[in-house]
């Protein structure tokens, strides 16, 4: 994110991270549930207990923090536990937000509703051996929705610094409901909507060359990415939109 945060580089972010999310998803969809990968102890790891997917983000966390990607204000890591210093030299990344915002991770939550809730929505029952690969493809579907849904801050501080006096007052009344319903537009929420839905046909279709297919066949359902984002992605989002405007004035 560059210096000088507006409305409308804030929308470009937003729908490029439509088509990341997508493509993470089509891929994902590549390989059976392959329940393996979320059982505690089934990798016969030396000094872990948890589930191979587990051990593949603490890891891949861990390298990746080395090298300084959650010294961004973008990125929020799943284990925060598990972070090392970076070896590089620091960079200095734009601070547009406030400081205050930076404890807001909801990443815990948006674990739970990946695994239990919208995995098994697309991914289809069996086991074809592939956990690495599909350990792998779970970190890119989580790593995205987490940047989509923690972007929130960014529209936050948007929308504050167009109506600072508007959001100024509920901020300090600390009234929530108040807050969602100011920040909500259902108008724009049924946009992005049908926009997903749009990408998910046009990215996922099921391309053939002698025309005889009378039904169109998917990847990835896009009903299902329309779910995803009018029950998961937009309410989280939202949630992180009042969580960081309460902390806006302090």
């Amino acid at each position: 994110m560059a210096d000088g945060l507006t409305l409308e580089c804030v929308r470009e972010s937003l729908i490029r991270q439509e088509d990341t999310i997508v493509f993470s998803l089509i891929e994902r969809s590549k390989y059976p549930m392959n329940s393996p990968v979320y059982v505690e102890g089934f990798a016969d790891i030396p000094g872990f207990t948890g589930s191979l997917v587990e051990y593949v983000f603490r890891k891949t966390q861990a390298v990746h923090s080395t090298v300084g990607r959650y010294e961004s204000q973008e990125e929020h890591p799943f284990f925060p536990d598990n972070l090392l210093p970076s070896l590089l030299p620091s960079y200095n990344h734009p601070k547009v937000l406030h400081p205050a915002g930076d404890a807001i991770n909801i990443n815990t939550t948006i674990w739970d509703m990946y695994f239990n809730q919208l995995l098994p929505l697309f991914a289809t029952e069996g086991d074809d051996g592939n956990y690495a690969q599909t350990a792998a493809c779970d970190l890119e579907c989580l790593q995205a929705l987490s940047r989509r849904i923690h972007y929130g801050k960014y529209v936050a501080e948007v929308k504050f610094k167009d109506s600072p006096d508007d959001y100024g007052t509920l901020i300090h009344a600390q009234d929530r409901d108040a807050l969602m319903k100011l920040l909500t537009y259902e108008a724009i929420e049924e946009m992005v909507k049908r926009r997903v839905e749009k990408k998910a046909m046009a990215f996922g279709q099921e391309v053939t060359l002698n025309g005889t297919d009378k039904e169109v066949k998917y990847k990835v359902d896009p009903f299902v990415v329309s779910r995803l984002y009018v029950e998961w992605v937009m309410p989280l989002t939202k949630l992180v939109e009042v969580e960081y405007l309460l902390c806006r004035l302090d």
